[in-house]
């Protein structure tokens, strides 16, 4: 009886081992080619993410990369204009950025006195109305027709600003913050290099501001776009 009770406790010992290595190795495939938690530090994409929003980055969308370099195995698809992705910020990879994509190759991006062009066609918007918070004393808010995409900007008229034109390169793309005047982009760093993308953001499954307010429960499941 003795001997069965040993084998038994070390048959339910390997069981929960081999779980818990099956646990591991799951999480970080999933991790490494499907999704992947970030955390919005800054308002650079305000109105559409607010700092505090943790949200999931679907990895599998634009390609498999092979584990922890750059370099894609099968890239199932390209950016298209609208797309907010999560990429390696060119002048230091150790750090992920998160904005918008504007521009993709081929497509020649500039800015007339704060208005947005993109071949050589006005950007559309319209107004919603003003925007305040914590940070933002002021703003306009509107909506930018973005091809098929439309999404919510803001202008806080700090300045009227001039960029280009410029050619967006092969196998790059040009991305913004939705806060125009409060984020630091491709206007003043360059383009993003596709295969330092790590995804698509997918949805923001947890939202609390700063200090020890309370969770912003509205924004729990909220898909982005």
């Amino acid at each position: 009886m003795k001997q069965k009770k040993g084998v038994q406790k070390k048959s339910l010992f390997r069981e929960y081992l081999e779980a818990a290595i099956i646990a591991i190795f799951l999480a970080l495939f999933i991790r490494a080619f499907v999704i992947q938690a970030f955390k919005i530090p800054s308002g650079s994409m305000k109105p559409t993410l607010l700092i505090g929003d943790h949200i999931l980055v679907n990895k599998f969308i634009y390609g498999i990369k092979i584990p922890c370099t750059d370099r894609y195995i099968i890239q199932i698809k390209k950016p298209k204009k609208g797309d907010i992705v999560v990429f390696k910020w060119p002048r230091n990879e150790e750090k992920d950025f998160i904005k918008r994509v504007i521009g993709i190759e081929g497509d020649k991006i500039e800015i007339k006195n704060d208005i947005l062009h993109i071949n050589n066609e006005k950007i559309e918007t319209k107004y919603i109305g003003k925007y305040e918070d914590e940070n933002i004393n002021k703003a306009d808010k509107y909506v930018e027709f973005l091809g098929e995409d439309k999404h919510y900007i803001l202008d806080e008229y700090i300045k009227h600003e001039n960029y280009g034109p410029k050619i967006v390169p092969e196998n790059y793309i040009f991305v913004m913050g939705d806060n125009r005047d409060q984020s630091h982009d491709s206007r003043y760093w360059g383009f993003v290099s596709l295969n330092k993308l790590r995804g698509k953001a997918l949805i923001i499954y947890w939202s609390r501001p700063q200090g020890w307010s309370w969770p912003r429960w509205k924004r729990f499941g909220h898909l982005i776009r």
